[in-house]
């Protein structure tokens, strides 16, 4: 469905109901937010938290105001390059997009803009996402520069494979990497434990939001662990969560973290348990719900190894 004028902005299908955008956004920006995903935040958050959390793990030493300078960055680099990728997402994929329900509302099959449009945009947000990078130490900007074959890649991988979903946790969790890098100037096994259990995170949680179009990358002849797992996708499920509390756990007793951090994730575990009990993988809006409510679930994780290094217990 094209836009009724070239004022009209389609609401992308799993916006955020009543997100600014729509509201208060100047109407010729509001196909490019679409693209940033700025309407669908949970993104966002899912791409930080692995850089919080690996930062928390390594605050020793430091400042407030160290510390909140750099969690700023990773916030303002995890906005910028998360729309930086699902534009480029969106460049590669624009012919399967406008052949799903879901996505055919998504500014280039939408004809809202076009893809030149959207190159100059990608290009815009990649200056903008070097810029922060830049304000790190030289580790961490190597480190941030080779995660760009992980992206490049990822659009790719649902052609190539049953199992995009283990690619894009390979992606989304490098700031697990980064967080650490850019205290110490180097990488830890508290890091490396985390990034590992991270990956199974993610690999849980867009099985999940995989789901919802399963019916259509099936026509396509597209992959997805929804579609590899089908019916075993709870068992797998408890799988894939249990092997990321494993790095939770590894990471906390390696970054010798006291007893409360113990509790914490106890709490956080219970909460992604309940995520697999309430996920029904046939109704598309309970998976979505599901899929968002890993945005609150961060921060039973951040506080988790905060309050292992500080409280007293």
């Amino acid at each position: 469905m094209a836009p009724n004028s070239k004022h009209d902005v389609i609401e992308t299908a799993d916006a955020v109901e009543g997100s600014w955008v729509y509201r208060h956004a100047p109407i010729p920006a509001r196909p490019y937010l679409k693209l940033a995903r700025i309407d669908r935040p949970v993104g966002t958050w899912l791409l930080l938290w692995p850089c919080l959390w690996s930062m928390s793990l390594a605050i020793s030493g430091y400042s407030l105001l160290e510390l909140g300078f750099v969690a700023l960055l990773f916030a303002v680099g995890a906005l910028v390059m998360r729309g930086a990728g699902c534009t480029y997402n969106d460049i590669v994929d624009a012919g399967i997009d406008e052949k799903v329900d879901r996505t055919r509302s998504r500014p280039i099959p939408a004809g809202e803009v076009s893809k030149l449009q959207a190159w100059a945009f990608l290009l815009v947000q990649c200056l903008i996402g070097l810029a922060v990078l830049l304000q790190f130490n030289m580790f961490t900007i190597y480190l941030g520069l080779g995660s760009l074959v992980l992206v490049a890649l990822y659009p790719f991988m649902k052609r190539w494979t049953g199992w995009p979903q283990a690619w894009l946790g390979l992606t989304f969790n490098w700031g697990a990497l980064m967080g650490w890098a850019a205290l110490d100037g180097g990488l830890g096994w508290p890091a490396a434990a985390l990034y590992a259990g991270s990956v199974f995170w993610t690999l849980g949680y867009d099985t999940i939001y995989a789901h919802q179009d399963k019916e259509d990358d099936a026509l396509i002849g597209i992959g997805s662990t929804a579609l590899t797992l089908g019916d075993k996708t709870k068992p797998a499920l408890w799988l894939f969560y249990g092997l990321f509390f494993v790095g939770l756990f590894s990471a906390g007793t390696l970054a010798n973290l006291g007893l409360i951090f113990y509790v914490g994730i106890a709490f956080a575990a219970v909460q992604l348990v309940s995520q697999i009990r309430a996920v029904d993988i046939d109704d598309p809006e309970k998976c979505l719900d599901v899929f968002r409510s890993n945005t609150d679930f961060g921060w039973t994780v951040l506080l988790s190894f905060l309050l292992g290094h500080y409280a007293v217990w």
